[in-house]
């Protein structure tokens, strides 16, 4: 799996590429601050709702320093997930490298 840091994830969604954001996060973590364009699936529901997502899109999974998202995307290649990224540093990195006025927690 491919590893992306939140800087290097902007410049690339800056550049015109469009992959499927996945927040394996909590709800009440996605509700506190979330990537724009992001989609939930908690990491505790993602086996179950896995078929919900294009195997063939390219998928950058997010979480909160980016531990859960790096187990939540090694899951999804196992499922035959072909092209995955994970979002080193997670949202606390984003908030940090990316955009300042985003809550924290």
């Amino acid at each position: 799996m491919r590893q992306l840091r939140p800087r290097e994830l902007a410049a690339y969604l800056e550049a015109g590429h469009a992959p499927i954001l996945l927040d394996v996060r909590e709800r009440w973590e996605w509700e506190l601050c979330r990537l724009p364009g992001a989609i939930l699936i908690p990491m505790g529901e993602l086996a179950a709702r896995a078929a919900e997502l294009d195997r063939d899109a390219e998928t950058v999974v997010i979480c909160h320093h980016g531990v859960r998202s790096f187990h939540a995307a090694r899951f999804l290649e196992a499922a035959g997930f072909g092209n995955v990224v994970n979002l080193s540093g997670g949202v606390a990195a984003w908030a940090d490298e990316v955009d300042p006025a985003m809550a924290r927690y």
